[in-house]
C-alpha cells in the first residue's frame, strides 16, 4: 500500500520551545488515522503543519513523496474541518460550500455541479439556498464538511469536528463521516481526545503525549497490547503499583495492569468492597486495597455488600507488566 502522507522527524512549536519533538508518522492512501491524546499534547499542531498553517522548525511533510514545506496552504491539496463550522453568515449554504472554487476562478456551471454533489454527499440536498442561521448545529457541521470535500482534497483534516455536538448528533455525524471517507477513499487525519470515537472511526490510532507518539496501532491493539503505562491508563486498564504486591510480578516491574472485565472478585482477602454500580447485566465493583488504592472490577455477581472482605483474581494471560514507561510483557 502506498504512503499518501508522511511526517518525517518534525520538530515544531509556536515559540522557541517546541510542541512536537522529532515526530514521525506515515498514513497510507485512503487510510483514516486518529490522533488521540490529552489536551495540549500537540494533536492540532500536527494538523496545522499538514495544512500549511504552521511551518516546522525542522523535518519534512510529504504528500505522495513530495515535500510540501514552503508550499502555500491553498496549493497543498489539504482541506480542514474545524471544531466550529466557521461559516460565512452572509452567504447561503451553496455559496459557503463553493467559496474556494470561486476563489480559484472555476466556471459557475462547474461550481454549481460540484456544490450539488458535495451537499448530496453530506445529505443536505435542497439546502443550498438556506443561510447558516437557518441550520442546526449538526447541519452546520455537515456544510463545513461539504466545503472541505468540494475541492477534492488529497488529504482531509478533521479537528475534533463533533466536539460541540450532543451525543446523538455526534454518533450520527460520525457515521456519516465514516461512510463518506470509505466511499471516497480519501486519506484522512482525525483529531480527538475521545478513545471511543477514535476506535469507532480509525484504521489506526496514534496515541500522543507531550508532543510525541507513544504508540501507533490498530484500535484493538490498544485494548489488548498497550506499550506504555500511559497508554494503558488512557484506554481504561486498571494500573496498580507493583509494590502493592496484589499480584506476583517479574523482577524490575513498576506497574501491573489488567482490564476490569478480565478480573474477578473473590470472597475473602485483605481488600474490601467499597461500592457497587449496577450496569444492568453486569456489576462494577470498586474494591479498596490495603494500600489505599482502589480497583474497579466488572463482573456478573450480585449482592456483594460494601465492607465485605474480598480479593481480586486476574488470569495470568490477562496481565501486563511495565517497567517505568516501557512494557515488559
Amino acid at each position: 500500500m502506498s504512503i499518501s502522507l508522511r511526517i518525517d522527524h518534525i520538530t515544531a512549536g509556536y515559540t522557541a520551545a517546541p510542541v512536537l519533538h522529532d515526530l514521525s508518522l506515515e498514513v497510507n492512501a485512503g487510510e483514516l488515522v486518529a490522533l488521540l491524546g490529552p489536551s495540549g499534547c500537540g494533536k492540532t499542531t500536527i494538523l496545522k503543519l499538514i495544512a500549511g498553517l504552521l511551518e516546522p522548525q525542522s523535518g519534512g511533510i510529504y504528500f505522495a513523496g513530495t515535500n510540501v514545506r514552503g508550499i502555500p496552504t491553498e496549493k497543498r491539496g489539504a482541506a480542514m474541518v474545524f471544531q466550529k463550522p466557521l461559516l460565512f453568515p452572509y452567504m447561503s449554504v451553496a455559496e459557503n460550500v463553493g467559496f474556494s472554487l470561486k476563489l480559484r476562478g472555476s466556471a459557475q456551471s462547474e461550481i454549481a455541479a460540484r456544490v450539488a454533489s458535495a451537499l448530496s454527499l453530506v445529505r443536505l440536498d435542497g439546502y443550498g439556498a438556506r443561510r447558516p442561521n437557518q441550520l442546526s448545529g449538526g447541519q452546520e457541521q455537515r456544510v463545513a464538511l461539504a466545503r472541505a470535500l468540494v475541492s477534492d482534497p488529497r488529504v482531509l483534516l478533521l479537528d475534533e469536528p463533533f466536539a460541540s455536538l450532543d451525543e446523538n448528533l455526534r454518533v450520527e455525524i460520525r457515521t456519516l463521516v465514516s461512510g463518506i471517507q470509505r466511499k471516497l477513499g480519501i486519506t484522512t487525519v482525525f483529531v480527538t481526545h475521545d478513545r471511543t470515537e477514535a476506535a469507532a472511526l480509525a484504521t489506526r490510532i496514534a496515541f500522543m503525549r507531550n508532543g510525541r507518539i507513544e504508540q501507533c496501532a490498530t484500535p484493538g491493539q490498544f485494548y489488548t497490547a498497550p506499550e506504555t503505562v500511559d497508554v494503558a491508563r488512557f484506554f481504561g486498564w486498571q494500573v496498580l503499583n507493583a509494590k502493592d504486591g496484589l499480584f506476583p510480578a517479574p523482577p524490575g516491574t513498576d506497574w501491573v495492569a489488567f482490564r476490569p472485565e478480565e478480573a474477578e472478585v473473590v470472597d475473602g482477602g485483605q481488600a474490601v468492597v467499597e461500592t457497587n454500580i449496577d450496569l444492568g447485566t453486569r456489576t462494577r465493583t470498586v474494591v479498596a486495597l490495603a494500600s489505599g488504592e482502589t480497583v474497579e472490577v466488572e463482573h456478573f455477581r450480585k449482592g456483594l455488600a460494601p465492607g465485605a472482605p474480598v480479593s481480586v483474581a486476574v488470569p495470568d494471560e490477562a496481565m501486563r507488566f511495565f517497567a517505568a514507561a516501557s512494557a515488559i510483557r
